[in-house]
């Protein structure tokens, strides 16, 4: 039987995925999709992580698509209605029913011959091996593992009687209620865990080898509180997106031009919501200058509200062992605990863990450039999605679906079947991710890199990417557009059809 075929193959359910596919049916209505997902539903790290009080680190009014209104009254929302809104516009627009739930892509070849994909999956329900071909591979799948997390060799773990977990597979039986908690890790996990903890354990203390700026900011926006009164979703919600992504990036590119400065305005916003003496220079002052990693927020300042009221407390120490009943500090202190939580990060993998080919040959990703930081030096009609490090994720997510409609038509409208990156002709490499969390040091050599001017640098920079990605030129030197080599196109194998517009469709 002729295997089955697809224009567009989109790897990951997540944000980014269901957003793609959305773009795909408002934009490029015929062309036939299909989205793999490894897992079995809708959300990608919405649905994954289930620890308490997950919630988003950016507001989501940028988090959120562009096309889909956020309607919830909190701007800074949680997990929960994080996952409810994607799937909701997933069924809005019709993309669950083009979702292939189980199925792991694990490798894809590209053949320069027919100007086609080859991808192969395995059903995770029944091991069955799925392949199928497309025109264009999409991949959406984040970078970091799914399966499990970051977590370090810490000695003594073996000895200690409690429990241990990692928040990324946060166990549903857990009861804190009066307990001794220990969370190990400063980064937006354990910023987000030790408030939502401390309303029902005993104590929690956070545990952290070094700290992490932290920024209380309002879980509701007033603006869109206001302009809820007045205006429809439809017309508030561009405005305070505006808003939102003006400001953001303002604060953001204040703070690389004057990190003292913006050092200063967090250290004395957080000696505002703590007690009177308190070690803020030792608990909330880092090492490095703002935005080298990214900020924590503490909605509402509940993670100071937490400290001020002595249901939880901050200890900058390293972990010299663990014993029978907590953790041995290297300054010798030993903090009881009932239950330790190793919010100690993640672990990077990127395309999800596929292998991809061009005519045989293996690609190396850590050798490729990215180009417009979507998609990779000599690998033909491949896009992936990268998210902003110093905004929202779906605002770049959203740049780049956007950008591949683009693609895809002018490939149409041209008569072209191939669009192929190529790596600069000059200049240092830098990588693609330019935080210094350790999740990212670990794991940089696995990641594609960038180059040192456009169209191979990616710009922390939405508005300017917007004139790039939305309203910039296709055909610049980073790219080569051609035919496949082997002449005229086969015939058309089996397609997986994409049903025209019906009736209360966005599209119709």
């Amino acid at each position: 039987m002729a295997t089955e075929h697809v224009d567009v193959l989109i790897v990951g359910a997540g944000l980014s995925g269901v957003g793609a596919a959305c773009h795909l049916r408002r934009d490029c209505p015929g062309r036939t999709y299909a989205v793999f997902e490894a897992r079995g539903a809708i959300g990608g790290t919405w649905d994954l992580f289930r620890y308490p009080g997950i919630r988003s680190d950016s507001d989501m009014f940028t988090l959120g698509y562009s096309f889909a209104p956020w309607t919830d009254p909190k701007a800074i929302a949680d997990g929960d209605a994080i996952r409810r809104y994607v799937r909701d516009t997933a069924r809005r627009y019709g993309v669950e029913e083009h979702i292939r739930f189980r199925h792991r892509v694990l490798r894809a070849g590209w053949d320069s011959a027919t100007a086609r994909w080859t991808v192969h999956a395995r059903r995770e329900d029944t091991a069955e091996e799925v392949v199928l071909t497309c025109d264009f591979l999409y991949a959406c799948t984040g970078y970091y593992r799914y399966d499990a997390g970051y977590t370090p060799d810490f000695p003594g773990v073996e000895r200690y009687a409690g429990r241990v977990v990692h928040p990324q597979h946060w166990p549903a039986d857990l009861d804190v209620t009066g307990r001794r908690v220990v969370v190990i890790g400063s980064g937006a996990t354990a910023v987000t865990l030790v408030p939502t903890l401390a309303q029902r354990a005993g104590h929690v203390t956070m545990l952290q080898r070094s700290p992490t700026y932290v920024l209380a900011l309002p879980s509701r926006d007033r603006l869109a509180d206001a302009l809820r009164r007045w205006l429809p979703a439809r017309l508030a919600y561009p405005v305070v997106r505006g808003k939102n992504v003006l400001s953001g990036a303002v604060s953001y590119r204040l703070s690389r031009r004057a990190p003292g400065l913006a050092r200063s305005f967090l250290l004395r916003a957080a000696r505002r919501r703590l007690p009177a003496g308190y070690d803020v220079d030792r608990h909330f002052s880092p090492r490095y200058d703002p935005w080298d990693q990214r900020l924590c927020v503490a909605p509402d300042g509940d993670l100071f509200a937490a400290l001020a009221a002595g249901w939880a407390s901050v200890v900058t120490d390293t972990v010299e062992t663990f014993t029978p009943d907590g953790v041995r500090l290297g300054s010798g202190e030993e903090l009881a605990a009932d239950v330790v939580v190793t919010a100690t990060g993640l672990r990077l993998l990127a395309l999800g863990g596929m292998t991809l080919t061009v005519d045989g040959a293996d690609v190396d990703l850590g050798r490729t450039v990215a180009y417009k930081g979507m998609m990779l030096s000599g690998v033909p009609n491949f896009a992936l999605t990268i998210g902003y490090t110093n905004a929202s994720w779906t605002l770049k997510a959203d740049l780049v679906a956007s950008y591949v409609c683009r693609l895809l038509r002018h490939l149409d409208a041209t008569g072209q079947q191939v669009v192929t990156p190529v790596a600069p002709p000059d200049g240092e490499l830098s990588p693609l991710i330019d935080l210094r969390s350790g999740y990212v040091l670990r794991s940089l050599h696995t990641l594609p890199r960038q180059g040192a001017r456009a169209p191979w640098r990616l710009h922390q920079n939405y508005p300017r990417d917007v004139l790039l990605m939305r309203h910039g030129r296709l055909v610049d030197e980073g790219v080569r557009f051609s035919r496949a080599t082997a002449g005229a196109r086969p015939a058309e194998p089996a397609r997986h059809s994409s049903r025209p517009p019906q009736q209360g469709d966005p599209r119709a």
